[in-house]
């Protein structure tokens, strides 16, 4: 017998006073499903995941959750009133003995459960949102922009936990990999409509173009249709009017059946205008030193970025990445080393804080207030590569409506935000882009088109980003910041680089094994710390954080026993008093092991 699906839509109608976000959609999810949620930015893909997590009430239609079902939906901007600490918000549905659970997810995806509600940024509250929705485990996720503020090895950790588990989940990502790697179903939101197709996101835009393709040619029938129709009703309808009325409404339906049709959202008119040429060198470093903070960001990096080069930088979040571009850009001063910046150089900035856009200017007084842009004596013109346009005119080429030319730049999505700061940043000439998480919120055909507009740019390219199918579309090259400064340039893209290093790891473990018993390296490592101490520089690392688990690991185990000793418990609270034993051992077992491992590191090192 089939089982009764976890969620049901039903004729959900929702206007929010306007032109409808959705008219009698329905769909299901089904026990299992790993459902991808894709549409363009404001398509409604995240109103759509409000009304299946109830959040938001639909105008008409039903919304049917199995008996007993829990759901688990993922803010973008969590509220964490009522919390001291992003702990205790993560921690406020769970039981006092299931605590580890919240600390294992706050070890994948780095965030601090003591950090105080009021000092954590944006992304530490979102990333602590998501460590509650991993802990809690419900049988529905609702996962809107989860990797948003993850940083790559968060995201990997995020992406193996969703691939083991049998929770069914939708996710909405920009992150192409992400969603192939994860999704078995995809829900596709086009204009108001939803389709669903049995197959995951590798397959979305082969099914997209074709639905597209059927779509223009019935419209070219239809079109061919009225034209003839209309022809005959010129030059007949007199003689045959009484016997041909039918006829004539016939054409009328034809036309308003045409007029109904919601035409595609054509893509942004982006363009990026390569000004004069720069010197064949752009940059060029030596020796370079930084310690920031108290953290070593590089010690002894070189680097030569040649003319047309697209240089990528990838790492964990707070490695330093941003500090580096700064310092190749002149805005902040090494330590140590030299930056010396070629001839002809003009930069434009993308900053992932989005810090160049007032939240509280409207879209207009932002394009026309900023000085690069302004057109003297012209209130509603903007200067776009030298050519004077009309302000609306402009925001209309990057999606925006005549509407929201007036409204503030705070009420627009991630997305938008983006796309406002690429029309900032196209606007002018450049031969250098430097572009800081330019890709978080973007749907995929805007990054798609950021891609090939980059592949045709004759300037060069200094690139941070998190989404590891971006970084390979684009990159020429990769520097990898790992921490302790250590900063290694690698020739390609993400999944370049990563067999690079493995490879290296290969060679470097070779070269530390008996004489004998392996094979002959064919490179020089790139690790210099491997040669040192026979550790490879994730084991190094591994060795020097372990003392640190170890120590959390005996202080758990400290709490459980405290809490396990109440007098009574077991009597009073026997399913606490099981969930408290259960994750006492569990505690128990990664204690030993991590004391076991410790142990085999430092034979190794020694």
């Amino acid at each position: 017998m089939a089982q009764a699906p976890l969620l049901q839509l039903s004729g959900i109608s929702l206007t929010f006073g306007g032109d409808p976000v959705f008219d009698a959609l329905s769909l299901t999810v089904q026990q299992g499903d790993r459902v991808a949620l894709v549409g363009r930015n404001g398509s409604g893909k995240s109103t759509l995941m409000k009304v299946m997590a109830g959040i938001v009430e639909a105008d008409r239609g039903d919304v049917v959750m199995a008996p007993g079902t829990t759901v688990g939906y993922m803010e973008q901007e969590p509220d964490m009133s009522g919390f001291a600490t992003l702990g205790e918000f993560a921690m406020s549905r769970l039981d006092p003995s299931e605590q580890y659970k919240v600390e294992i997810a706050g070890e994948g995806l780095k965030f601090d459960p003591d950090r105080p509600v009021e000092t954590a940024s944006g992304g530490e509250r979102r990333r602590a949102a998501l460590a509650k929705l991993m802990a809690e485990a419900p049988e529905l996720m609702l996962l809107d922009e989860p990797t948003n503020h993850l940083d790559i090895e968060a995201i990997a950790w995020l992406e193996a936990e969703l691939s083991q588990t049998r929770t069914a989940f939708v996710l909405i990502s920009h992150d192409r990999a992400f969603l192939r790697n994860l999704t078995r179903q995809t829900l596709w939101i086009d204009r108001g409509q939803v389709r669903r197709q049995e197959k995951g996101f590798e397959n979305f835009e082969a099914w997209r173009d074709k639905v597209w393709e059927d779509e223009d040619t019935a419209r070219h029938k239809l079109d061919r249709k009225i034209k003839s129709e209309a022809r005959w009703a010129v030059e007949g309808i007199s003689a045959r009017r009484k016997r041909n009325q039918g006829r004539v409404r016939n054409l009328q339906d034809l036309r308003e059946e045409r007029s109904s049709q919601i035409r595609r959202k054509g893509a942004a008119a982006m363009a990026f205008d390569s000004g004069p040429q720069s010197g064949k060198k752009v940059i060029e470093v030596a020796g370079l030193e930084k310690t920031y903070g108290g953290k070593q960001i590089v010690t002894g990096f070189d680097l030569l970025v040649n003319r047309g080069d697209r240089i990528a930088f990838v790492g964990p979040n707070g490695v330093g990445k941003t500090t580096l571009i700064k310092m190749l850009m002149g805005e902040v001063a090494p330590d140590a080393g030299t930056v010396k910046l070629g001839t002809n150089l003009l930069p434009a900035i993308f900053d992932q804080s989005r810090a160049q856009l007032d939240p509280e200017m409207t879209l207009w007084e932002s394009l026309t207030g900023d000085k690069d842009m302004r057109v003297s004596g012209q209130a509603d013109q903007v200067m776009v590569r030298g050519t004077a346009k009309h302000v609306v005119g402009y925001l209309k080429e990057f999606l925006f409506d005549e509407a929201q030319a007036r409204a503030k730049v705070k009420s627009l999505s991630g997305g938008e935000k983006a796309r406002l700061l690429l029309a900032k940043l196209m606007a002018r000439e450049s031969n250098l882009l430097v572009l800081d998480e330019p890709t978080n919120d973007l749907d995929v055909e805007t990054l798609d088109l950021l891609q090939e507009l980059l592949d045709d740019y004759d300037g060069t390219v200094l690139l941070v980003s998190h989404d590891r199918d971006f970084l390979d579309r684009v990159a020429s090259a990769t520097i990898a910041m790992e921490g302790d400064g250590l900063a290694t340039v690698y020739a390609g893209g993400w999944t370049d680089y990563r067999a690079q290093r493995n490879e290296a790891a290969a060679e470097s473990s070779a070269k530390s094994a008996p004489k004998g018993g392996g094979t002959k390296p064919t490179a020089k490592p790139a690790e210099p710390v491997a040669k040192k101490s026979g550790l490879s520089f994730t084991e190094k690392h591994r060795l020097e954080e372990l003392p640190s688990v170890i120590e959390r690991l005996e202080a758990e185990i400290a709490k459980l026993e405290q809490f396990l000793a109440q007098p009574d418990l077991y009597q009073k609270e026997p399913v606490k008093f099981t969930k408290g034993t259960e994750a006492l051992a569990e505690r128990q077992q990664a204690l030993a092991a991590a004391e076991e491992e410790w142990l085999e590191l430092e034979e190794k090192a020694g």
